[in-house]
């Protein structure tokens, strides 16, 4: 099963300095059919004007990952943690039994991400944050993982839950697998170009909802760049 969600039919609200869109229920936008996707919460594509951004706020048992699709995020917690996060890269901050932080575009640029939020199936731990580098080249024609609660994921960033984040940079034509398997639920969204996937197209910034399915096969209408959330 594939269920598209259209950008066009996303919720979401415009602060000016923040033009949010949300693929699930978040903040004012409420549609009890999207609620959550098995144990993914939110994804959000945010784009942030320059030199603005969140200020210091709180969260607590919530694993949230951060990718960023056009500029850079800068990272500053009450743990003493700092990083700046740039086009391609992914950020984890594990909310655990609570953290503040703030999530500032300090560039002279626009900068776009998308925010994703999966409930933990691990508490009482101590917040953590962590961010690296995935050179597109490294995952081209391929998924990888770039965020996992599986040992054995090579170099993927560590979250405290039952899923993973992976991603792919697919050329015109080509096609990339991931075996998800039937008992797991999908979430993809292409952050450029448009892809098709069990002859459904999706285009970029949509989402597709993904269930009952073995094995994901992703072909790019366009030069592509995609998100996949594997969710329990």
């Amino acid at each position: 099963m594939i269920e598209l969600r259209p950008f066009e039919s996303l919720g979401g609200a415009n602060h000016g300095w923040l033009d949010a869109k949300h693929h699930f229920s978040f903040a004012n936008y409420y549609d009890p059919a999207r609620m959550h996707w098995g144990n993914l919460r939110v994804w959000n594509d945010d784009t942030i004007a320059p030199r603005t951004g969140f200020p210091p706020h709180p969260h607590r048992d919530m694993e949230i990952i951060t990718y960023v699709r056009e500029g850079a995020i800068t990272h500053q917690d009450n743990l003493g943690n700092k990083g700046r996060t740039e086009a391609g890269d992914v950020q984890v901050m594990s909310a655990g039994t609570g953290i503040t932080h703030s999530e500032y575009n300090m560039e002279d640029v626009t900068t776009k991400i998308f925010q994703i939020w999966i409930q933990p199936t691990r508490g009482g731990e101590k917040p953590s944050w962590g961010a690296r580098p995935f050179p597109k080249g490294e995952r081209s024609g391929r998924f990888v993982t770039l965020a996992s609660g599986y040992d054995g994921d090579g170099d993927a960033l560590p979250i405290r839950t039952d899923a993973r984040i992976v991603g792919a940079s697919i050329k015109a034509g080509e096609t990339a697998e991931y075996a998800i398997g039937r008992s797991r639920r999908g979430y993809l969204v292409p952050a450029t170009g448009a892809v098709e996937i069990e002859g459904v197209r999706v285009n970029a910034r949509d989402g597709a909802a993904i269930a009952d399915v073995d094995t994901l096969k992703v072909t790019a209408l366009e030069d592509s760049e995609i998100v996949l959330v594997d969710a329990a």
